[in-house]
């Protein structure tokens, strides 16, 4: 008897995502974005962001349901991101998750958002190995997780972000070298003409025993914010900057993720997140991983940033194991710490009823 059909609802922050997922496969997915407005300002509005939510959500699901070929009554389960991430964009996804969970009488399931991106690699290459080193860099997180069964054991968390994320590095870094929001892909693009050994920038925490598996990628950034100041009147040589930035960021990435495997015995790297798209990321960590005989495994590139499908993954991982849904008194956790991959904060009578407004 197969299970049922779970519909998965992202709307963290920029990207408005639905997907549908029965038993491992992805049967349709959506996703519309918000970026093109916020690029003007330089990174993400709140407000802009819960209100292209508000319009997007029942496109979204209905483009999703058109691509599986089913009708709303098909979905059996309904997954939505709980947290972390923007509190009024997190309420948009929510109160749509338990509008069709209550109309359809299924179980509602609360998502951690960052279990989602581990999840995505799922919907490619099936089931992850029990155990596994998960590499998490997206825009606000980068984090070293060694992770079991993902629908029921606890996540163990190696290393974390001690100030700046992997992400939120290329994002400050390329305002600085006049490049475009998302700095990410602004950075890659750029780093294709250029010379990764042209400028020395620092690979931070990677000689500290106390933070082996940590991340620190301010003073990175500030360092690259130094060498622009430092070409005042004279014309920057971006994509020189731009690989060389990159460079050391998948080295720093790649080399922890590598050795986190080796020491704890662990023959399978996953690398997930907006920043996995990276091609440098990626090349790199092939590359160490093939040398330390680790198997590498990360989602496509249409899976790596925020999406519907990698909750409806997640859903579908707690409903194959027998979890237990939330209650329909759910509420978001803007900042939850990735514990778990379902997420169940208590409700507080003021968050219930601005779920449901």
């Amino acid at each position: 008897m197969s299970s049922p059909v779970v519909l998965g609802i992202e709307s963290s922050c920029d990207e408005t995502g639905a997907g549908l997922v029965r038993d491992g496969q992805l049967l349709g997915h959506a996703l519309a974005s918000s970026m093109d407005e916020h690029a003007r300002f330089g990174g993400v509005v709140p407000e802009i962001a819960a209100r292209a939510h508000v319009h997007a959500v029942r496109p979204v699901i209905r483009q999703a349901l058109d691509m599986a070929g089913l009708r709303l009554s098909d979905v059996g389960a309904v997954a939505v991101t709980t947290g972390p991430g923007l509190s009024g964009a997190l309420q948009v996804g929510l109160a749509g998750a338990k509008t069709i969970a209550y109309a359809l009488g299924v179980p509602l399931y609360g998502v951690h958002h960052l279990a989602g991106h581990v999840a995505a690699d799922t919907l490619e290459h099936g089931l992850l190995p029990d155990p596994c080193m998960v590499l998490i860099v997206s825009g606000g997180h980068t984090s070293l997780l060694l992770v079991r069964d993902l629908a029921r054991d606890p996540i163990v968390h190696l290393g974390d972000t001690l100030d700046d994320a992997a992400g939120e590095c290329f994002d400050k870094v390329a305002r600085v070298f006049g490049l475009p929001y998302p700095g990410g892909p602004a950075i890659d693009r750029a780093a294709r003409t250029g010379d990764p050994r042209a400028v020395p920038f620092p690979r931070p925490l990677t000689g500290s025993s106390d933070h082996a598996y940590d991340f620190s990628f301010s003073g990175l950034k500030t360092a690259a914010a130094r060498w622009a100041e430092g070409h005042t009147g004279r014309e920057l040589p971006v994509a020189d900057g731009a690989a060389s930035l990159q460079e050391a960021i998948a080295d720093v990435l790649t080399r922890k993720a590598v050795a986190a495997c080796v020491e704890h015995g662990v023959g399978t790297l996953v690398v997930v997140g907006g920043v996995a798209a990276n091609s440098r990321v990626r090349s790199l960590a092939e590359e160490r991983c093939q040398k330390a005989g680790i198997t590498l495994r990360v989602p496509p590139l249409k899976l790596c940033t925020d999406n519907g499908a990698m909750i409806a993954a997640v859903g579908d991982l707690l409903v194959r194991s027998g979890a237990e849904p939330a209650p329909l008194d759910v509420s978001i956790d803007p900042s939850a710490p990735l514990e778990y991959a379902a997420l169940r904060p208590a409700a507080s009578p003021a968050a219930s009823l601005a779920g449901v407004a």
